[in-house]
C-alpha cells in the first residue's frame, strides 16, 4: 500500500562459471529478462575455474555480452576482492529499478595460497599442512586456527544492525495494520502459509457440486473445473504453464498475467520446463506464494531434478502434468508417457496423484494445496474418462490414497487401478460378476499416500489373503509391491505408437477382456 514499504526486498543470486554453463542458467535468465525482473541482483564469481581445471577449453562465452542480450543491466570488470567495489556494484544494481542486474566479478580462486591460488586444486580439494603454512605466511596470518580476530568479529558482527532493521520492520508493520487491518491479517495468513477461514466449508461444497454434475471429461479439464472452484479463495495461488497453457488447462478465469507492465498470478514461461519448475520452487521457499505450473508427464523429464529438489525441501509446490498415457493419441511415443508416473512415484517425498474423474481430480488438488510440508504431481489425462458414482463416505475415503470404489460379497479377488484404467476395473468386475465371478475394485489415485495409511486399513482395502492384478497404462514393475510376484499387472513395457488413443489402448491390451484375462490367471 502507498506508504507502507512492507515487502521491498531484492533477491541475490551468487553463481559461478559452473552455474552459468547449466542450461537451467539460459532458462531463468531469459525470462528474468523479458519480465524486467528489476529486484533481482546476480553476483557472478568470474575465477576462469571449475573442477576439471582452466574453463578456457569448455566455456568462452563473452558473459557480460549474453547477458546484455537477455535485457539485463550488466556491471563488468568488478574486484571481486574489494569490499568497496562490490558494495558500489550493488548500489548500481539497486539503482537500475526495470532491468535485473548481472553484477561480474573478477576473483582468484584460493587467494592467498601460494601454490593453489588460480587453480584446480583450490576448487575441489583441502590445501592440506604445508599449504595452509604457507598461505599463512604469505597473507601475514599469526593467529592460532580457529581463532578469529576481534576487529573481523566486529566487522562481519550485523547482529545490530539487523535487530534495528527488525525493529523498524515492525514499526512499520504495526502502522500498516493500523491503517489496512484486513489486508494486514491477509498477509499474516499467506505468510505463515496457512488457508483460509471457511476452507473445509468451500471444499465440502465444491465437492458436492462436482459430484452432481457428474461430467463426463477428461481429467485436465476437471482439473481446471477444480481450478475455478478453488482459486477465488486462494490469492496466494500463483499458476503458469510452459508454453502449454491451452492443452494443460492451467488458465482459470480470474488468472491474470505477470509481465513487465505489473503483477499478475499466471506467469508464461514459455518453453523452459526446468525454470519454470525450479522458479516454482524459489516462490514457495520465499513463502506467502503456494505456485503451481503445467506441461506434459513426458517433459518431466526436463524439470527432474527440480522436482526432486523440491521433495528433499520438502516445499509446497505443486507440479501439473497432462497428456499422461499413450492415450493422448497422435503425437506418438515421443510424448506418450509410459515409465514417468512410475518414475516420479520413486522420488522420496513426493506426491503423485493420478485421479480417474472429476471428483478424484478435486480431491488431488486439495489434497496438494492442504500439503504443506512436500510437492505434489498431479497427472491428468488428454482424453475423455468417465464419471463415477460414489457415495458420501467413499468420497471422504479418496484422501486417504487409496479405496474401495466398487465392492462386491465375498470378493474373490483384488483389481487395483488408476487414473483412466480405473474403468477398464469396472469394466471387467461387471464381466466377471456375469460370470460368477465376484471382485472388489480399489481406485489407487495416490500410491504415497496411501502408503502413509494405518497397516489395519491398507489391510482392509487389500484384502491381503486375495489375489489381486493391477491396471496402469505405464510399466508394470511398479505395481509389483501391491500384487506381488503371484499377482498380475496389466501395463505397458515398452514405447507407444502414433495413432488414436482409443485405438492404442486396444492394441496394448487395455481393454476389459484383457483385464479379465489377468483376474482370471490369478484365480486359485
Amino acid at each position: 500500500r502507498p506508504g507502507f514499504a512492507i515487502v521491498d526486498h531484492h533477491t541475490y543470486v551468487f553463481l559461478g562459471d559452473g552455474c552459468l554453463m547449466e542450461g537451467i542458467s539460459h532458462e531463468a535468465c531469459s525470462l528474468a529478462g523479458a519480465l524486467g525482473l528489476g529486484k533481482l541482483i546476480a553476483v557472478y564469481d568470474d575465477n576462469k575455474i571449475s573442477i576439471d581445471g582452466e574453463v578456457k577449453g569448455w566455456f568462452r562465452d563473452d558473459t557480460p555480452k549474453r547477458f546484455e542480450a537477455y535485457d539485463w543491466h550488466v556491471i563488468p570488470d568488478v574486484d571481486g576482492h574489494d569490499e568497496e567495489a562490490v558494495g558500489r556494484a550493488i548500489r548500481g544494481a539497486k539503482a537500475a529499478a526495470n532491468k535485473p542486474t548481472l553484477i561480474c566479478c573478477k576473483t582468484v580462486i584460493g587467494k592467498g595460497a601460494p601454490t593453489r591460488a588460480g587453480t584446480a586444486k583450490a576448487h575441489g580439494e583441502a590445501l592440506g599442512a604445508e599449504e595452509v603454512a604457507a598461505t599463512r605466511t604469505a597473507i601475514g596470518w599469526n593467529h592460532p586456527p580457529f581463532e578469529v580476530p576481534r576487529q573481523v568479529y566486529d566487522g562481519w558482527d550485523a547482529r545490530k544492525r539487523g535487530a534495528d532493521l527488525e525493529r523498524a520492520w515492525n514499526e512499520r508493520f504495526l502502522a500498516y495494520e493500523k491503517a489496512h487491518p484486513e489486508a494486514a491479517r491477509e498477509f499474516r495468513r499467506r505468510v505463515a502459509g496457512e488457508l483460509p477461514a471457511g476452507w473445509k466449508e468451500h471444499c465440502t461444497a465444491l465437492f458436492d457440486k462436482i459430484n452432481a454434475q457428474a461430467e463426463v471429461v477428461a481429467t485436465r479439464k476437471a482439473s481446471q473445473n477444480a481450478l475455478e472452484g478453488l482459486a477465488p479463495i486462494l490469492p496466494e495461488l500463483i499458476g503458469g504453464s510452459a508454453d502449454l497453457t491451452g492443452s494443460n488447462l492451467t488458465l482459470w478465469s480470474g488468472s491474470k498475467p505477470v509481465g513487465r507492465e505489473g503483477g499478475g498470478n499466471y506467469i508464461y514461461y514459455g518453453v523452459r520446463e526446468f525454470g519454470m519448475s525450479a522458479i516454482m520452487n524459489g516462490l514457495a521457499l520465499h513463502g506467502g506464494i503456494i505456485p503451481y505450473g503445467g506441461t506434459f508427464l513426458t517433459f518431466s523429464d526436463y524439470s527432474r531434478n527440480a522436482l526432486r529438489m523440491a521433495a528433499l525441501m520438502r516445499i509446497r509446490t505443486i507440479f501439473v502434468f497432462t497428456h499422461d498415457s499413450i492415450g493422448l493419441g497422435e503425437d506418438g511415443p515421443t510424448h506418450q508417457s509410459v515409465e514417468h508416473a512410475a518414475a516420479l512415484r520413486l522420488i522420496p517425498g513426493i506426491d503423485v496423484w493420478r485421479p480417474c474423474d472429476t471428483v478424484e481430480s478435486v480431491a488431488a488438488w486439495i489434497a496438494a494445496i492442504e500439503r504443506g510440508d512436500g510437492p505434489t504431481s498431479l497427472l491428468f489425462t488428454r482424453q475423455n474418462v468417465p464419471f463415477q458414482k460414489r457415495d458420501a463416505h467413499t468420497i471422504a475415503a479418496i484422501r486417504r490414497g487409496g479405496y474401495v470404489l466398487s465392492d462386491a460379497q465375498e470378493p474373490k479377488a483384488v483389481i487395483i487401478a488408476a487414473g483412466s484404467e480405473v474403468q477398464l476395473a469396472l469394466g471387467a468386475k461387471k464381466k466377471l460378476g456375469e460370470e460368477g465371478v465376484a471382485v472388489r475394485v480399489v481406485s489407487m489415485p495416490c500410491t504415497a499416500v496411501f502408503d502413509r495409511q494405518p497397516p489395519m486399513y491398507k489391510d482392509i482395502v487389500l484384502i491381503p489373503t486375495l489375489p489381486r492384478v493391477a491396471v496402469e497404462a505405464g510399466v508394470s514393475d511398479y505395481w509389483r509391491k501391491y500384487v506381488g510376484l503371484e499377482g498380475a499387472v496389466v501395463g505397458i513395457d515398452r514405447y507407444g505408437e502414433s495413432a488414436p488413443g482409443a485405438k492404442l489402448f486396444e492394441y496394448f491390451g487395455f481393454t476389459v477382456d484383457n483385464v479379465v484375462k489377468a483376474v482370471k490367471s490369478v484365480l486359485h
